[in-house]
């Protein structure tokens, strides 16, 4: 039963990302830089109100742990750490202009190829081996890609950025296990804060008085932050990365399906079919997964009944 409590976590994470969107069109009026300021501040605010308040034996724990930890290890995590913050603040500024000022689709496909990207990287930068079903699906979606950008360059130039730089903050950090994640999250984002602090006078605008604007950061910052973390954590507890990551499309999926409901985007043929075959591709990228394991539980169950 504790197992379902995991697929139900880490499932109501990605679903409540999926809705991300409803938070930010709101407020599309505001300023990037000035959305993005106030979603640091706030959560900074709150992870450090969480981690102070409820989690100062985790804290104590990781304080000890570190110090005695060998010095390259421990210069390691600091470079991994800060390098991470300074991705993951490029990621959001650069998404929230995309959901504003590009438009949803743009958004969704990010987070459609962010998955392949981070594996790519992953070859490159960490020298993880891939085989020839997960080579075929990243051929397939650089094909989608390239079809996307015949006419519109700008939407997949935003999508591939935004993925791109969410997939080298998570090939990043997965070296970055030794620390608590939830402390590392929290200490990125302390960072992040105390680096635009000093730019938070020059360039940002009036301070907002409407109380829609902090309607919309509340849920930000809540719902599509700090909630959604805490279950990804719980989920990992007893789930792999990969059943997670499998998971994680149902987020461009709900954003996709909401940029052509809700928000009335035009989608063109040709966009329809380069969708379907990037997820095409997750189907082959995830088949050991997806049909692995299923096979693996027959062949478990024949055992049995001859036995």
């Amino acid at each position: 039963m504790k197992k379902y409590n995991y697929y139900f976590a880490a499932f109501s994470a990605f679903f409540l990302w999926g809705f991300f969107s409803l938070a930010l069109k709101p407020i599309s009026s505001y300023p990037s830089l000035d959305i993005l300021f106030y979603r640091v501040f706030f959560s900074v605010f709150t992870l450090t109100a969480i981690n102070l308040i409820f989690r100062r034996k985790n804290l104590k724990k990781n304080w000890e742990d570190f110090k005695i930890m060998p010095k390259k290890k421990r210069q390691k995590i600091i470079i991994l750490t800060l390098v991470g913050s300074l991705i993951l603040a490029s990621n959001w500024l650069i998404f929230i202009y995309v959901i504003n000022h590009i438009n949803v689709k743009a958004g969704s496909l990010a987070y459609l190829i962010c998955p392949i990207l981070t594996t790519v990287f992953a070859f490159f930068l960490l020298h993880e081996k891939l085989n020839k079903w997960k080579w075929t699906a990243v051929c397939i979606s650089t094909i989608s890609c390239v079809l996307l950008s015949l006419n519109h360059f700008q939407d997949i130039f935003y999508s591939l950025v935004v993925a791109s730089t969410y997939a080298l903050y998570l090939v990043s950090q997965r070296k970055n296990s030794e620390i608590d994640k939830f402390l590392v999250l929290n200490i990125q984002l302390l960072f992040i804060a105390l680096l635009i602090l000093p730019f938070y006078p020059s360039y940002s605008g009036a301070v907002p008085t409407a109380p829609l604007f902090y309607m919309c950061l509340f849920c930000i910052v809540v719902l599509f932050t700090i909630i959604p973390l805490f279950l990804n954590l719980y989920a990992l507890k007893g789930l792999d990365s990969s059943t997670v990551g499998i998971l994680m499309y149902i987020n461009p999926i709900i954003n996709f399906t909401l940029a052509v409901f809700y928000f009335k985007e035009e989608v063109s043929l040709l966009q329809m079919v380069s969708y379907s075959l990037i997820l095409i591709s997750i189907i082959i990228f995830n088949k050991k997964v997806l049909f692995g394991k299923k096979n693996k539980s027959k062949v478990i169950v024949q055992d049995s009944k001859s036995i």
